[in-house]
């Protein structure tokens, strides 16, 4: 390896097809770069996540990571945390434990697993277990602000929406079936307006599919500024732990395991994989990854 440069992946995340996921950009042996370097190299990917691997300081940890957006750091997100563990694994890291890992980032420790079940023919298809989250239920006096946003009078207002934030906040919002999420045209202005008010990134929108659709639910992130900019996320795994542990808490779980697909408005074909394992209280949040770039960037 030349001298000035650091190993580098780009892989695309929840797809085993290339460019239809979620894509984010992963910088190995990443400790002597300092968090001036990494922003650098996060704005200059132009990607909605970019990580850099460190060696942990938690001896718990297998790796630690930073998360950085094109505008600033994350303690958590979802797809970088699938998307890291990839490529460290296609990499040839043994993890410390078979079939797990313990990543450290800004939240902790985030455990992640293989996926159990049919994705087990899938060597790819790994879980991240959802961190902790605080939820706080929209007020009513916001229900009128909400509709404005989302320009939509299918909002289920049966299962209110709640702000959740693991790491990285979303305002969850449920509506009356996939077809209404992907018919949404947000008002720009008045969900900017709804998302500061709330403190979160922006809204996570989902609707059940009928019981032959490609999906339990069809979900859709949208973004009004802030660290991870505006316009629409292909697929977030931090908002779908969000949703997930909303479904739970709200009594709506469509049973022990469920898929969410996002990203068809953007022409994307984003899978996630949700399943509750209740003995050990922890959900997973899943799905395949695949590698699109592989080589090195060269540093100033």
């Amino acid at each position: 390896m030349l001298a000035n440069t650091v190993r580098f992946k780009q892989v695309d995340v929840f797809t085993s097809v290339p460019f239809k996921g979620n894509p984010l950009a992963v910088v190995f042996d990443a400790d002597a770069l300092d968090a001036n370097q990494m922003q650098a190299i996060a704005h200059w990917t132009n990607l909605s996540e970019t990580t850099f691997l460190l060696k942990p300081t938690d001896p718990a940890a297998d790796y630690r990571v930073r998360i950085f957006t094109s505008h600033g750091e994350l303690p958590f997100a979802g797809h970088p945390t699938l998307g890291t563990a990839h490529a460290l694994l296609e990499s040839g890291y043994q993890p410390k434990q078979a079939g797990r890992l313990m990543q450290q980032c800004g939240v902790g420790l985030v455990e992640l697993a293989r996926l159990s079940g049919e994705a087990d023919q899938d060597a790819q298809a790994w879980a991240f277990a959802a961190p902790p989250a605080r939820v706080t239920p929209l007020a009513q006096d916001q229900y009128a602000m909400l509709a404005t946003a989302l320009s939509s009078d299918a909002i289920d207002f049966s299962a209110t929406p709640c702000a959740v934030d693991n790491g990285a906040p979303w305002l969850v919002v449920r509506v009356n079936s996939a077809r209404d999420c992907l018919a949404l045209e947000p008002d720009a202005a008045a969900l900017a307006e709804l998302v500061h008010s709330v403190d979160t990134h922006g809204l996570a929108v989902y609707g059940p599919h009928d019981a032959d659709g490609p999906a339990t639910f069809e979900v859709r992130c949208l973004m009004a500024g802030g660290r991870f900019g505006a316009g629409e996320d292909p697929v977030t795994g931090s908002a779908n732990a969000a949703l997930a542990g909303l479904l739970s808490a709200q009594q709506l779980r469509p049973g022990p395991h469920y898929t969410a697909r996002q990203g068809t408005a953007l022409g994307r074909a984003g899978n996630v994989s949700v399943r509750y394992d209740d003995a050990a209280g922890k959900t997973w949040i899943g799905g395949p990854s695949v590698t699109i770039v592989d080589g090195t960037f060269r540093l100033p």
